[in-house]
């Protein structure tokens, strides 16, 4: 199990300790560089405990305690007869700002909505500010959440007001053993788990379950160790990774740019997914800035981007000069996107001005890392399912390109020779030595919640037009995974607001051929700003929670939100029982001929509708008989459609 505090006792062993002898065991295990200020601090919290602790019950302390989503520590956690505490320590502090006030909540509801043996348990979060001269109130009101109000004070009270929390909240009865070793869920989303990994936690940390963990540990100790025999033995390798939906190869991509006992052995995260790159580097470097004093933000962003990089700007960089990459180990994330022949050398042609390229772009990216004299892996993250775009080669183009490289070893797991990963049977060349089956190399067991798969298949069907089944299994996730449908936007909004707790995200998705929703007040712009819109704060109007404007499949591929609200056009419409294909040009819809084209608008809203993770409404719009783009019927058929695969119709009175 993951170490979830850096130090943890019953209040009578920790009495019987010295300061020096409990700051010693929590340095021995904190990762990251331990200033003056920090010292202080943990001195602080100590004195303050021991003064408090004589006077209540037994029960168990922690220091450092793991928070599941964000990927940080608070303070202290004290857990009393089924109660827990979460203190979070402002040492020197005068005041309680906005920000301390929401890391401290935020700290509670994470611990309550994602660590098993909280969800039935009292939660109180504590801000203490040491240096404010009046303390704050001593009684504690638990919302319907199952978490107290804030209690802001600067400690004096602190025992009163644990007294009289454990007498009037009434808690389950659960051992402490249970209750630490119970596990997180769900997964954490992309952008919480890259903070985590950057802030050097370990995969384990952040996954949901324990089996779950030891199959993202098995795999990136299995990577690690070919990486170090390459540097060894100077030798080239490429490593493929397969994984069941929600495995977490992103997860294992990313330990790997970022965690190794040799420095020379660390890679760097390669994306073709735009604005993914562009928020994780935003998001490591805002939360690097946050955890370090005197830290510049250009300085973090720096740093960022040397572990999170565009492949395509990595691609553009070695295309003009044949030089060996800086980096000695590179991981494609969704490998098997990476373009055709045929694709890459018209862009190289039109956007590039490059004549005669004649090369893939995987065949192109392994003869940039072969340009190295001595040692390079390549791990190449394999998906499936969700093309958007086109000219995608799939994995069958890596395997023709490695062709080319005889020197190069190919690690792959079994289940590469299914067509579910390529859409075809690949055939590896039975070459010993060189082409090594690797069952490690496969995460079999999701971290998700266990809903997602039954939401992914309700999904599928319900695009495929198979309402019946789409229906069974809309029972099955109903109650602990809310779907719903309206044609009212104000009620969707409503229901958005009403759900997202304070830490939990929201936000409106529609497809980028979604135009005349704009018709409706829901905005889709062209040039939306993804970074601003994940990584700003409620009240920020860029922000996603600010639901003003709309983010599209490519804005929002890779990524997810707590809830949404999908806008659903007369671009993907239902007619005489069965879907029809349009897109808007200039002032009218056009039908769709193409069956790629057909194949991109059924997988962007598969994308959408995915997106959510805790729950999303559909909105229909009712259109307008005056308005020849918004007609009514463009509208009625698929809402009547989405309503017989079960979807519950969301009543506006009550969110």
């Amino acid at each position: 199990m993951a170490r979830r505090s850096y130090f943890y006792s019953s209040f009578e062993e920790f009495l019987a300790l010295t300061d020096e002898h409990v700051i010693g065991e929590i340095t021995s295990v904190h990762h990251q560089e331990i200033v003056f200020q920090q010292r202080n601090a943990w001195l602080e919290q100590c004195r303050l405990l021991r003064e408090i602790l004589p006077l209540l019950p037994s029960g168990h302390l922690h220091f450092e305690f793991l928070i599941p989503r964000m990927g940080r520590r608070v303070d202290v956690v004290l857990f009393i007869e089924a109660h827990v505490f979460c203190l979070e320590f402002k040492v020197g502090s005068n005041g309680f700002s906005a920000a301390d006030r929401y890391q401290a909540e935020s700290y509670a509801l994470d611990l309550k909505s994602f660590h098993r043996g909280s969800h039935e348990l009292p939660i109180f979060p504590v801000l203490i500010s040491t240096s404010v001269n009046n303390s704050g109130r001593s009684t504690s009101s638990i919302l319907k959440d199952g978490v107290a109000n804030l209690l802001c004070t600067n400690g004096e009270d602190l025992a009163e007001f644990i007294l009289n929390s454990l007498k009037t909240v009434d808690a389950l009865s659960i051992h402490h053993d249970k209750w630490l070793k119970s596990a997180y869920e769900p997964t954490p989303t992309i952008i919480e788990a890259a903070q985590a990994l950057y802030a050097d936690h370990s995969v384990d940390e952040i996954s949901r379950s324990e089996a779950g963990a030891s199959n993202l540990a098995v795999t990136s100790a299995e990577i690690r160790k070919i990486v170090h025999r390459c540097r060894i033995k100077n030798k080239k390798a490429i490593c493929f990774v397969t994984g069941v939906p929600g495995a977490g190869k992103t997860l294992v991509g990313l330990d790997i740019a970022t965690h190794s006992k040799d420095k020379n052995e660390l890679g760097v995260y390669l994306s073709g997914n735009g604005p993914l790159v562009k928020i994780l580097q935003e998001a490591l470097a805002r939360d690097k800035k946050s955890r370090i004093l005197k830290l510049r933000k250009d300085d973090a962003l720096r740093e960022a981007k040397t572990h999170v990089q565009n492949v395509h700007h990595f691609r553009d960089e070695y295309l003009g000069e044949d030089i060996a990459p800086a980096d000695k180990v590179v991981i494609f994330d969704e490998a098997q996107r990476a373009w055709d022949r045929k694709n890459t050398s018209q862009f190289m042609r039109t956007k590039k001005n490059v004549e005669g390229f004649d090369q893939s772009e995987p065949e192109f990216l392994v003869s940039v890392m072969d340009r190295h004299d001595s040692w390079c892996v390549i791990v190449a993250l394999i998906g499936g399912g969700q093309e958007i775009n086109k000219g995608e080669a799939g994995l069958l183009g890596w395997v023709e390109a490695l062709k080319q490289f005889e020197e190069w070893e190919v690690h792959f797991p079994e289940q590469l020779r299914k067509s579910e990963f390529c859409g075809t049977v690949v055939e590896f060349p039975e070459e010993e030595g060189r082409w090594l089956a690797k069952p490690e190399l496969h995460l079999s067991t999701s971290i998700r919640s266990f809903r997602s798969n039954i939401v992914s298949s309700f999904i599928h069907e319900l695009v495929h037009n198979n309402a019946v089944r789409a229906k069974e299994l809309y029972g099955l996730l109903q109650d602990k995974y809310p779907i719903y449908v309206t044609r009212d936007l104000s009620a969707a909004k409503a229901w958005l607001n009403f759900k997202a707790k304070l830490n939990e995200s929201k936000g409106m998705l529609a497809c980028s051929s979604a135009k005349r929703l704009r018709a409706e007040n829901f905005y889709c712009p062209d040039g939306l700003d993804p970074v601003n819109w994940f990584l700003c704060p409620r009240g920020d109007v860029r922000s996603s929670h600010a639901l003003e404007e709309a983010a599209s499949e490519f804005d929002v591929q890779g990524l997810e939100l707590d809830w949404t609200i999908v806008g659903w056009d007369g671009d993907y419409r239902y007619k005489n029982n069965r879907f029809e294909h349009w897109e808007f040009k200039g002032s009218k819809w056009n039908q769709r001929r193409s069956e790629e084209k057909k194949m991109y608008l059924e997988n962007a809203y598969r994308v959408l509708l995915t997106r959510a993770r805790q729950g999303f409404v559909i909105f229909v719009p009712k259109g307008d008989e005056s308005d020849l783009t918004r007609q009514p019927e463009f509208y009625d058929e698929t809402y009547a459609y989405l309503r017989s695969c079960g979807i519950a119709e969301l009543e506006v009175s009550k969110p």
